[in-house]
């Protein structure tokens, strides 16, 4: 699956990526919102999932990649999320801390909600945030979402209030 935008085209990531993504996920300032960075083999069993998602929905978080550079700045995509006993298409972005507040996260997440909408023609789409993290809160916003409920998750030991933004197909 390749998405493209103005700036930013995503694509499937694959054990190339493995050092672009421990710049991201081993970033302290960038996982904040998951309790703090990740190891190596914590690394590794994202990019696993990953690969997994690609091979048993279609989809999954996507290297999101600058045209200007050809370099991997985050990820982006679309995965299907636990959510109060169901599961919920989520669109999730993560990007390294050097390319935050450029707009590339609105950019790639709209992008996401695009194909959830005409591709896979889902009904509502959602982005769970943690309550601490209001600069995801605002591309959720910026994309077209609002907060429909919340919930807590427990991840490493801690309990993390979060929010469910959606947006729903239009008619």
């Amino acid at each position: 699956m390749i998405i493209e935008t103005d700036r930013l085209y995503m694509r499937e990531m694959n054990q190339a990526d493995f050092t672009s993504l421990c710049k991201i996920l081993q970033d302290e300032k960038v996982m904040y919102a998951y309790e703090g960075a990740f190891n190596d083999n914590e690394v590794q069993e994202w990019l696993n999932r990953q690969i997994s998602r690609y091979k048993k929905w279609g989809f999954g978080l996507l290297a999101v990649i600058l045209k200007e550079t050809d370099e991997m700045i985050g990820q982006c995509g679309l995965t299907m999320q636990p959510w109060k006993g169901t599961e919920v298409l989520e669109i999730g972005y993560l990007f390294a801390r050097l390319f935050w507040h450029k707009g590339y996260a609105t950019e790639a997440a709209t992008a996401c909600k695009k194909y959830a909408f005409e591709i896979l023609k889902a009904d509502e789409v959602c982005s769970i945030i943690r309550d601490t993290n209001t600069a995801s809160q605002q591309v959720a916003l910026r994309n077209g979402m609002s907060i429909k409920d919340s919930w807590t998750k427990h991840y490493r030991g801690v309990d993390m209030p979060h929010y469910r933004y959606v947006a729903v197909a239009e008619k």
